[in-house]
């Protein structure tokens, strides 16, 4: 079973954070009008830095009411805000402290004192709150790792399994470490999914999943499947150099 996705395909990363850049700002300016909010779920890693620092710029900064934009996380590792391996850290020092975002409107996925399962169920609770029982994000930023994995659904784990949770909590063996992560059932609601994979090492597993036979246990993107909104894979030459035509 092969899935049909859009790829869109540009030359360099600087291009892929310029496009990524202008459909959120056309995204958020939509669902501020049409609902008076903006609901985003943020990626970690390296790979969303330059877009951080585009939509922090006076270029696209002022474009939309920061005011009105709820900010989530699709996964977190379990680990202080103040570690470097935070996502929300690197977040909020490439984004959130450079935008007048609402501090009461940003969730970062962990929270002292609490046990990562628990936090699970909490921002399951939060996300409710703020979005409705039936409720979908308006906007999710996603990697793609080596492996085939986006946000913490990694290979050959049971939360790839997981149909009724929004969010989710375990213990990656291989990492040492907790991990807290929206599941794919959950991401799948969203009105607009982008990917973003720039390298040569993302090619395989790029491959892989775009064009490969479905094989979600070995590369989990594939569970990205929307039930009503779009998902949009952005690549560069190099992520997309063992494509076939």
């Amino acid at each position: 079973m092969k899935q049909k996705k859009m790829v869109q395909q540009f030359k360099s990363s600087n291009e892929i954070f310029e496009a990524a850049a202008a459909l959120f700002v056309q995204c958020a300016k939509k669902a501020i009008a049409d609902k008076g909010q903006f609901s985003v779920a943020l990626t970690g890693g390296s790979s969303p830095i330059g877009l951080h620092h585009l939509l922090a710029s006076d270029e696209y900064r002022h474009e939309i009411d920061w005011s009105k934009v709820l900010i989530f996380w699709g996964d977190e590792r379990w680990v202080p805000l103040d570690d470097d391996l935070s996502n929300a850290k690197m977040a909020y020092e490439t984004l959130l402290d450079n935008v007048p975002v609402t501090q009461a409107h940003i969730f970062p996925m962990f929270q002292e004192g609490t046990e990562p399962k628990a936090y699970a169920a909490k921002y399951e609770a939060i996300l409710k709150e703020k979005l409705g029982d039936g409720g979908a994000l308006d906007f999710i930023f996603l990697g793609m790792g080596d492996d085939g994995h986006t946000a913490s659904l990694f290979p050959h784990t049971a939360v790839l399994h997981e149909q009724e949770k929004w969010v989710d909590a375990y213990y990656l063996e291989p990492q040492k470490m907790y991990r807290i992560t929206l599941t794919a059932p959950f991401i799948n609601r969203a009105e607009n999914i982008v990917v973003i994979s720039f390298g040569e090492k993302k090619a395989n597993a790029l491959q892989e999943v775009v064009q490969g036979v479905y094989h979600p246990e070995q590369y989990p993107t594939q569970l990205l499947k929307p039930s009503s909104g779009k998902l949009i894979f952005m690549v560069d030459e190099a992520a997309a150099k063992n494509f076939t035509q």
